[in-house]
């Protein structure tokens, strides 16, 4: 009798800890459940992921080049759960919208999109994280204004047209009057990935680029539309390893869920034609008031550059960094380390966001 008693003890301890065993994985799936997003835009759409919970802290997620928002799929599992992570595929990249004919790809048009993005959300205070070209944008969100980035565009250049022109342009895309005022209020926290925020331009090769890229581009519009470039999954996968060589097999994977389609602006292979100096760029990030975290691959971004451009970029920008307080921290890994591997990257970007974000409540 007494052993009889025993087992049914045992047996409706054991179906108890198989329910709550349940009960946890259910609300993890429900919480961190992946739904597709679209957010219109005067173009068409931008699209992209989102995982968390409706009332989670924001944090906005931004690719790098020639990505989409998949890029991010292994590593928002493992950071926390109290945050709504909403992971775009930016302008020209993955399924959201190209830009109009005739319209450049640069970094004031990106930043114009993060704020048409976070108004279709109805955010008000948020967090970015940003791996590479989305780590360059999330630095520019900041803070900046539009005379700023007038100034970007035409410094270099004494032709008065040219000046109205850029004027013209960046009025155009910076259409809120009051993003200067309303950036440095709204960003609670930046995290770059493999990026230092700010990519300068020797001043004395931005005329060279500017006109390389517009020539790109007239020479682009000359030919006839493409059509869209379908291929089979070796072949996409082919492709994709050419333009990001540090993918993981798994990785290229992730990234080809968007689909095979090529649908990618081809618009985005030619120069930035939209150009910074050093000393621009760390006038720019004295300008941040976000807290920071820098988090580098010891075989990625920077490993690649010229030895003289990495000595200016870490003696300067990251010290830039240190100098304010942020954090700036070195991980093993390649350019995709947060893709590749998030198990390395995820810990650093959990305390960051527990720290600096979650554990200060938003004003009333």
């Amino acid at each position: 009798m007494v052993a009889g008693n025993l087992q049914v003890a045992f047996m409706f301890q054991r179906s108890e800890v198989v329910f709550s065993t349940f009960c946890i994985l259910f609300l993890l799936i429900f919480i961190f459940a992946v739904s597709e997003l679209s957010v219109r835009v005067p173009w068409g759409e931008i699209r992209g992921k989102v995982w968390g919970p409706d009332h989670g802290r924001p944090v906005l997620c931004l690719h790098g080049w020639a990505d989409n928002c998949g890029t991010f799929k292994t590593l928002i599992p493992l950071l926390p759960k109290d945050c709504r992570y909403v992971a775009v595929d930016l302008a020209g990249h993955g399924l959201s919208s190209h830009r109009p004919p005739g319209v450049f790809y640069s970094f004031p048009a990106y930043v114009a999109d993060v704020r048409r993005i976070v108004d279709g959300l109805q955010w008000t205070k948020f967090s970015i994280i940003g791996h590479s070209m989305g780590a360059n944008i999330a630095a520019l969100v900041t803070k900046i204004n539009h005379m700023q980035l007038i100034t970007v565009f035409t410094e270099y250049t004494e032709n008065i047209l040219l000046y109205f022109l850029a004027l013209y342009y960046i009025l155009s895309i910076l259409c809120f009057p009051q993003f200067s005022s309303l950036y440095p209020d709204m960003v609670e926290a930046v995290i770059l990935l493999d990026a230092f925020g700010f990519l300068p331009t020797d001043p004395k090769e931005i005329p060279k680029v500017m006109r390389q890229g517009m020539e790109e581009m007239l020479q682009y519009e000359k030919k006839t539309e493409e059509k869209k470039r379908v291929y089979t999954f070796e072949k996409a996968a082919e492709r994709l390893l050419a333009a990001n060589p540090t993918l993981s097999e798994e990785s290229v994977h992730i990234l080809l869920e968007r689909g095979f389609v090529f649908s990618r602006d081809l618009r985005l292979n030619f120069k930035n034609i939209v150009r910074i100096s050093l000393e621009q760029s760390l006038e720019m990030q004295s300008r941040i008031q976000a807290p920071v975290l820098v988090v580098l691959a010891d075989k990625g971004f920077g490993a690649k550059l010229p030895e003289s451009n990495r000595q200016i970029l870490t003696s300067t920008l990251l010290q830039g960094y240190r100098d304010r307080n942020h954090m700036v921290v070195t991980v093993p890994g390649d350019h995709h380390v947060h893709l590749n591997n998030p198990e390395v990257v995820a810990p650093l970007v959990s305390d960051f966001l527990q720290t600096k974000v979650i554990s200060h409540q938003l004003p009333a």
